[in-house]
């Protein structure tokens, strides 16, 4: 008796459906789950935020572009807004791929290309912590579907779509130089692509890209003390360092794919009677371009960004591989065939929903019972809404004036920044990370200076004594976190700066 599941029948009868069902339940769960547990945004999202206040044309962590949005939907919606912008780059990246997907393996296909896209980002991106790479996300995976329809499918009317995609890439993320560079090679190394580039249109559609992005490159023209640093430590590089961090990322990366690997585990032939009968899920002839294509784009980015972090010494965590891994449903489905037959289709149901839903329930649980259970100490647990909302009255009681510049420990002053009210600038510890506002500017107009306080007195530590030497040091404000357990309270040692009037200019 052939055994047909609920979901190949729903990959058959109403992929659309379960495209999105599965699209809008993964938003759902982890735009719910920081929303209700956090009390403090995740990773980097509160300096995204503080850059993004000052709305300026570029900083030390790349194009403005991620930075604005992350402000606006904080000023429209609170940290909630964020979350939700989060995911609603995740679900334009997912709509992305089902389209590629479409015209390239199938729809039935597509749809097992983002269900395990689903299970690949939960195990490898976590997106509450919305950023440039969460935005270039959906941006880059719609530069690769317009790609594909103007020079695949060689519909021109696509180029003028696909420069403003290039455009918005080159103001999300400063990646997008090394993913542009391997459109062109891909062209260049394909009939088509080279037919393409006989005509205007990509050359027209190169330079509107430029264009859209050339506020931005103005900037970073003149901002060389931002790009100077990179050059200078390509000439020191030390070659076996950098091929050492480069394996680590990706091994990394491989880790992450651990979800796929246990869907073709379960969905192979292994240990079934031969002969058994299973449905399949089949797809058309695939073009050689598009699997070309889809082979070069899972395996090229991947290596190239990866390498090119690791070339430079730049930071590398899972918060920044959203990118590079867009394609890997896909590929899965290229490398399975035309056909692919669907064994022990009850587990692979409930592996799904397992990726689908545990990783968030894990989270969720560790966060209400490890604090209790091993004191373990979670950063999204700090409550950033009552030290912002202390320090901020603190200020303006004691100088009449609102809050507008918090400087200190980068982590800790970025939360009191949060603050709703007064929304302080925050001052970091190189000018080159904080170009909007300086030290002089926080003795003139003011300032409060946080960091967590390792001692009874409350000592700062040396590069903030080194910034304010003549910082008179409050005794260190204890808060409870949302979730205190069995962890100490949290102490922040703090002073503040009284603002003092602006020399007058010389004669």
């Amino acid at each position: 008796m052939l055994y047909v599941s609920l979901i190949h029948e729903s990959l058959r009868a109403r992929p659309r459906l379960m495209f999105w069902a599965a699209a809008l339940s993964q938003a759902a769960l982890w735009t719910a789950l920081p929303t209700v547990f956090y009390s403090s945004p995740p990773g980097e999202l509160p300096i995204v935020l503080a850059v993004g206040h000052e709305f300026q044309l570029g900083s030390d962590r790349g194009p403005p572009l991620a930075f604005w949005l992350a402000e606006i939907a904080y000023r429209l919606g609170g940290i909630a807004g964020v979350y939700l912008l989060s995911q609603a780059c995740v679900v334009a990246t997912l709509m992305g791929i089902f389209a590629l997907g479409r015209s390239t393996v199938g729809t039935a296909q597509a749809v097992l290309a983002v269900l395990l896209m689903i299970g690949i980002i939960a195990m490898s991106v976590p997106t509450p912590e919305f950023g440039p790479a969460i935005l270039a996300m959906p941006i880059w995976t719609m530069v690769l579907l317009l790609f594909w329809r103007a020079v695949g499918e060689g519909r021109s009317e696509y180029w003028i779509a696909l420069a403003v995609g290039m455009g918005l890439l080159l103001l999300t993320t400063s990646l997008a130089w090394i993913y542009f560079i391997l459109l062109a090679v891909f062209a260049a190394a394909s009939v088509q692509g080279r037919a393409a580039f006989g005509s205007v249109a990509p050359w027209l559609c190169t330079f509107v890209a430029i264009l859209i992005a050339a506020p931005y490159l103005a900037w970073l023209a003149h901002a060389d003390d931002v790009w100077k640093p990179g050059l200078a430590r390509l000439s020191a590089i030390d070659p076996l360092a950098a091929a050492g961090g480069w394996l680590r990322i990706l091994w990394n990366l491989a880790v992450a794919h651990v979800g796929v690997v246990l869907f073709a585990v379960l969905a192979s032939p292994w240990r079934v009677p031969r002969g058994t009968r299973m449905p399949t899920v089949d797809r058309p002839a695939m073009q050689p371009l598009a699997k070309s294509m889809i082979f070069f784009f899972a395996l090229a980015p991947l290596i190239a960004a990866t390498g090119a972090v690791a070339l430079l010494g730049q930071p590398w965590s899972l918060a920044v591989a959203g990118p590079v891994v867009v394609c890997s449903g896909l590929f899965v489905m290229v490398m399975a065939g035309n056909q692919i037959p669907l064994y022990r289709q009850r587990l692979l149901s409930m592996s799904w929903v397992s990726l689908l839903v545990g990783p968030p329930l894990a989270l969720a649980v560790a966060l209400l019972l490890l604090p209790w259970t091993l004191a373990m100490d979670f950063k999204v647990l700090y409550p950033s809404r009552e030290m912002g909302r202390f320090f901020a009255d603190t200020f303006e009681r004691r100088t009449g004036r609102p809050l507008t510049i918090v400087a200190g420990d980068p982590e800790i002053a970025a939360l009191v920044a949060l603050d709703r009210r007064t929304r302080p600038s925050l001052l970091m510890d190189t000018p080159v990370r904080s170009r909007w506002v300086s030290v002089a500017d926080a003795r003139t107009n003011g300032a409060v200076v946080v960091w967590l306080a390792t001692d009874t007195p409350g000592t700062p530590p040396a590069n903030i004594k080194a910034s304010f030497p003549d910082l008179v040091v409050e005794v260190p404000r204890a808060f409870a976190r949302s979730i205190q357990g069995r962890l100490p309270l949290l102490r922040v040692g703090w002073a503040v700066i009284r603002p003092q009037a602006p020399a007058p200019p010389a004669q």
